[in-house]
């Protein structure tokens, strides 16, 4: 069984980027189910009906997000009725939509769970708790659980992977945009990666025009954050090879590749 995490989806040039990429990358590696984390769909802050769809029909089959989940208003409501969009399982009771999912992937159920870091990032629930008591519910269902854990601080991301090592199949690392080199699979079977990266403009500042980000640094004055116009799109992703059986991963491949839009 093949899973493919897709990092973060940046505006327009990520999600043509997708298009484009996804259905080659579907069939050269023998893919089961495709997740993408899509927090930066719309405008690159944000997602709304409209882009998620597009992925969806690009052939994505769920979408994980972040700490820009509710920066579209629509969200809402989007999340409320699509269970195929995740937001944090961490999040306090009565936030709108769900943190997991299981779903039937040939004649094997595969679960997935989103939860989001708080090192430099919001105060939500504790991840670690609330991943384990998650965790705990999904292994009644299904061994193969696969967590996108959108997180910041590199320390927090490896102290929760080496916590969940041996009780998931994978934990792939979202929001840093920049694809990191330390995927590998935990002595107790569970696949891991720091961050996956960012399918989105290749010639940016995390899928921001560049030029920009420069001026807020130089300054510190507020600036608007618009997605980068490149000619050149990077896909980053990776690709889990899990046991069906036991839910232990066998391998973990990152790929980076680059189109010409």
């Amino acid at each position: 069984m093949r899973v493919l995490m897709i990092g973060d989806v940046v505006g327009q040039p990520g999600r043509l980027c997708v298009r484009d990429m996804l259905p080659r990358i579907r069939e050269n590696y023998c893919i089961d189910l495709v997740i993408a984390n899509g927090e930066n769909l719309a405008g690159g802050i944000g997602i709304n009906e409209k882009t998620a769809r597009e992925l969806f029909n690009y052939g994505v089959d769920i979408l994980t997000t972040g700490n820009h989940v509710w920066d579209k208003k629509e969200s809402l409501t989007l999340l409320a009725r699509e269970p195929r969009i995740l937001r944090p399982a961490n999040y306090p009771p009565g936030a709108p939509g769900k943190g997991s999912i299981v779903l039937n992937v040939g004649k094997k159920e595969i679960a997935v769970l989103n939860l989001s870091g708080r090192v430099y990032m919001s105060p939500l629930d504790c991840p670690f708790r609330q991943g384990e008591q998650e965790v705990a519910r999904l292994r009644q269902i299904t061994p193969v659980i696969i967590i996108d854990f959108h997180a910041e601080a590199t320390s927090e991301k490896i102290a929760f992977g080496r916590f969940l090592d041996g009780q998931v199949s994978a934990v792939l690392g979202t929001h840093t945009h920049v694809q990191t080199a330390d995927g590998r699979v935990f002595p107790g079977g569970t696949a891991f990666i720091s961050d996956v990266g960012m399918t989105g403009p290749y010639d940016s500042c995390l899928g921001v025009d560049t030029d920009t980000v420069i001026r807020k640094f130089l300054c510190l004055l507020p600036q608007r954050f618009d997605v980068a116009k490149s000619a050149c799109c990077q896909f980053n992703a990776v690709v889990v090879e899990i046991d069906p059986e036991n839910g232990h991963a066998l391998t973990i491949e990152t790929i980076f590749d680059l189109l010409e839009l």
